[in-house]
C-alpha cells in the first residue's frame, strides 16, 4: 500500500515535478486484512487477488452465506465487524435502494484510523459528505475512488481537495475490450429491434 496521492502529487508537485524522492512509507499487503463489501463476481475476483498476496480476506453482504464465502476462500463476518476489522475495505455491490448510502457516517466511524476505503462500484453507495468529513477529521487513513455521485466530478467538489485521497475519473471499465462489447451489443440490439425480434429486453420494475 503506497501513498500515491503524496508521491505522485498533482499540478507539478510530486517527485516528477519538484525533484522530491520517497516522501512516505508504505505498508505491505501480506497479513493485512481485506474487507469486501459484496462477494459477487467482481468481489470474488478481488478476493482471489488478496489471497494471492497473503491477505486475510473477510466479506459481508446482506445475502452472503458461509457456504459461498468458504467456496471463495474467505470468511463471512457481520457488517460492523467488516468495517471495524478491515485494513482495506473495497466495495463491490450494485446500486439499489438497499445499497444507496449504505456506507455512511456510522460505518466510517467504525473503521480503523489508518484503514483505506476503495470504491470502484457506484458512487452513491457511499455518503460523500460523510466521507469528506471523515477524511478531513483524520478518522480514516484514506480513500481511493473511481466513482462519484455526480459524474464528471465537479471541479469545485470537496473530494478534489480532501486529504489522503487518490481519485480517478471512472476509468475502471474503460478498456478497448469493454468498448468492443458495448458497441457490438448496441448494433445487435438495433438490428434485432428493426427485424421485430428484440434481444436483451429489460423489464422495468413496477412503480
Amino acid at each position: 500500500m503506497r501513498r500515491l496521492d503524496a508521491e505522485l502529487g498533482s499540478g507539478g508537485s510530486g517527485w516528477t515535478g519538484d525533484g522530491g524522492w520517497q516522501t512516505t512509507v508504505g505498508r505491505g499487503l501480506e497479513g493485512a486484512r481485506l474487507g469486501l463489501l459484496g462477494l459477487g463476481n467482481l468481489g470474488s475476483r478481488v478476493a482471489r487477488v488478496g489471497l494471492a498476496f497473503g491477505m486475510d480476506v473477510i466479506a459481508w453482504s446482506q445475502n452472503l452465506t458461509d457456504e459461498h464465502a468458504a467456496e471463495v476462500g474467505v470468511r463471512r463476518v457481520g457488517k460492523d465487524e467488516l468495517f471495524a476489522e478491515a485494513d482495506i475495505l473495497s466495495i463491490h455491490l450494485v446500486l439499489s435502494k438497499r445499497t444507496r448510502g449504505l456506507v455512511g457516517a456510522a460505518e466510517l466511524a467504525l473503521m480503523k484510523p489508518d484503514a483505506l476505503l476503495v470504491n470502484t462500484s457506484r458512487g452513491p453507495i457511499v455518503d460523500e459528505a460523510a466521507l469528506v468529513e471523515a477524511l478531513e477529521a483524520g478518522r480514516i487513513g484514506g480513500a481511493a475512488l473511481d466513482v462519484y455521485d455526480v459524474e464528471p466530478l465537479p471541479a469545485d467538489h470537496p473530494l478534489r481537495t480532501a486529504p489522503r485521497t487518490f481519485l480517478t475519473p471512472h476509468i475502471g471499465y474503460v478498456t478497448r475490450e469493454q468498448y468492443e462489447v458495448f458497441y457490438r451489443d448496441a448494433v445487435e440490439d438495433i438490428e434485432a429491434w428493426a427485424a421485430g425480434s428484440p434481444v436483451r429486453v429489460m423489464e422495468l420494475p413496477p412503480k
